[in-house]
């Protein structure tokens, strides 16, 4: 099956919310021009694994909740443990499978600026969700990982995307949530998060009209996490 035919099959398994089956033939497609992809083809790859990948990631954090509830004396926590485990290979493989393909082929053949911070943007976010699995383990191998590709994208994007770039204002979102929920570091995330709605507030009458809408929409997120994050800073105030 050519390139062609392959991102069309997964324009019909989108359509069809089969995701599983749009990741393994934007896969196909990927392989068969060996990472030499469009911005359409690059959304599609994203969306696809995304969707997959997400429905894993609640799973496992709904297994964990449920972990957490239970004394250890309780019969249903191996049973539970096991299932979270079973999650967390399959989160792991589907992590690997997406580094695998940004590394030995996307990131390679990318030439421009807004693909570069794309795809390490992405590279970062894998790494994130796999850091997520493994925050309480001894090896946090991929929690360094992730800062490392995170803080390279950051520079990278500052130097060549405009700050009111959707994907500049994307990667300043995830790497600040990166911040909150992995490193546990409030601070830093507050200060990443309102450094960028600010330099994006302060060029905004500059914002091209077909990108308005997604920067606004990301600018939004940053604002409520910034929110939330201090009231969740007040809320600890005031218990002292």
């Amino acid at each position: 099956m050519s390139r062609s035919n392959h991102v069309q099959m997964a324009k019909l398994a989108e359509q069809a919310e089969r995701y599983s089956d749009m990741a393994v033939e934007m896969r196909k497609a990927i392989e068969a021009c060996s990472g030499s992809i469009g911005e359409e083809e690059r959304n599609l790859f994203s969306v696809a694994y995304k969707n997959v990948v997400g429905q894993r990631r609640s799973s496992w954090r709904s297994m964990s909740g449920i972990e957490k509830k239970l004394e250890e004396s309780d019969p249903k926590l191996p049973l539970v443990r096991d299932y979270k485990k079973k999650i967390e290979d399959e989160l792991t493989e589907l992590c690997s499978e997406v580094l695998s393909i940004l590394n030995g082929m996307l990131l390679n053949q990318c030439t421009e600026s807004c693909g570069k911070v794309f795809y390490l943007k992405m590279k970062g976010d894998y790494l994130r969700y796999l850091a997520e699995i493994k925050k309480d383990a001894e090896d946090k191998v991929e929690v360094g990982a992730a800062a490392d590709v995170y803080q390279e994208a950051w520079e990278f994007s500052q130097a060549e995307l405009e700050p009111t770039h959707p994907i500049h204002l994307g990667l300043a979102l995830n790497y600040s949530v990166y911040y909150f929920e992995i490193m546990d570091d409030k601070e830093k995330a507050c200060q990443l998060a309102k450094s960028a709605f600010n330099d994006a507030i302060s060029m905004l009458d500059s914002l091209k009209e077909d990108s308005y809408k997604d920067s606004t929409l990301i600018m939004q997120l940053l604002r409520d996490n910034l929110t939330l994050w201090s009231a969740e800073g007040d809320d600890e105030e005031d218990g002292k």
